[in-house]
């Protein structure tokens, strides 16, 4: 058992009177029974991680069951299409994320949900920077190198991903955009074949994950040059961010639980409640920074304006990249 397992185990053991024996205020009965959470990304994956181990801690902090479902699919549309259709009793829950929330509206003209119409946001719940990472052979030793290689080079630079439209895509778009380079992307259907042709040399570079990139990275499989995110990572904090490297733009996965639209006021704000206390568990906090991440806990307004904000970046990066799903 891996250490991330073994304390990620120990967060779901966690007993109820680590939160002092204080449930949040139940709004009219609410909750009665299980909740089910609708999480649009692969089970057992970081963010899969992220959710199960908040999920475990807002259990008990509710005192009713909560069940994660994962529904995967076209970059997270699929799980949150399906929760728009729900019935808005707060029973069944979206574990959000900037792919369905922010990206895809813009990506694909035929996403049949607005985030802000037809879901309600509660509060954001984690964020976790993506790592820029290289190819060994690459002779890029720092962004500002690989950017000067790629305008030597263009068309000819190549970056994987999990797929189109996913976070770690569009931080590629991202920053081929800022830096004005012509990089050509390459799909894979997870991150982890990505991360696989990266270490065979099939592609140059990519964005991913910090937790599954350290094994990589110490092992001299890959080469990290920089973290994205306002600040270093304690896991690397001999690495640079990319703004320290030049570059005004942060390349990070944020996530959130939402609603669907017509949820009741009270119902919205004892799960914002409760999830505020469940992120207080130091078990928690020790495991998201064990995966690079970091909680937040925000107001529904906030975490409203961070996914509009979000959707107008990403949809300029679309439009000026010439980016289709």
């Amino acid at each position: 058992m891996t250490s991330t397992s073994k304390l990620l185990l120990a967060v779901l053991c966690v007993p109820l009177f680590q939160f002092g024996g204080a449930s949040v205020a139940m709004a009219q009965g609410y909750p009665s029974k299980a909740i089910r959470v609708v999480s649009p990304s692969g089970a057992g994956g970081p963010v899969d991680t992220i959710c199960r181990a908040l999920m475990q801690n807002l259990s008990q902090v509710l005192g009713e069951q909560i069940f994660v479902e994962n529904r995967v699919g076209a970059a997270g549309l699929i799980g949150t299409e399906h929760v728009t259709k729900q019935p808005p009793d707060g029973y069944t829950l979206l574990f959000g994320f900037s792919g369905p929330l922010a990206i895809v509206p813009h990506l694909n003209p035929n996403t049949p949900y607005d985030p802000l119409r037809d879901l309600v946001p509660i509060s954001m719940v984690a964020v976790a920077p993506y790592i820029l990472l290289v190819h060994p052979s690459v002779p890029a030793k720092s962004v500002k190198e690989l950017i000067a290689l790629a305008k030597v080079r263009p068309g000819r630079v190549n970056f994987g991903s999990a797929g189109t439209g996913v976070g770690i895509h569009m931080a590629g778009e991202l920053l081929k955009v800022a830096a004005g380079i012509d990089i050509v992307h390459v799909p894979y259907k997870g991150a982890a074949p990505a991360v696989t042709a990266l270490i065979a040399g099939e592609i140059d570079m990519m964005f991913n994950g910090i937790s599954p990139s350290l094994p990589h990275i110490g092992a001299g499989r890959v080469r990290a040059l920089a973290v994205g995110g306002a600040k270093r990572s304690p896991l690397l904090p001999d690495l640079p961010t990319v703004m320290e490297a030049g570059f005004d733009f942060n390349t990070e996965g944020w996530y959130g639980v939402l609603a669907p639209r017509g949820t009741p006021q009270s119902v919205i704000s004892t799960l914002h409640k409760g999830i505020v206390k469940a992120l207080e568990s130091q078990n928690l906090k020790a495991l998201y920074t064990k995966l690079g991440a970091e909680g937040v806990g925000n107001t529904p307004d906030e975490f409203a304006r961070l996914i509009r904000a979000e959707g107008a970046l990403w949809a300029k990066v679309i439009k000026v990249a010439g980016i289709k799903m």
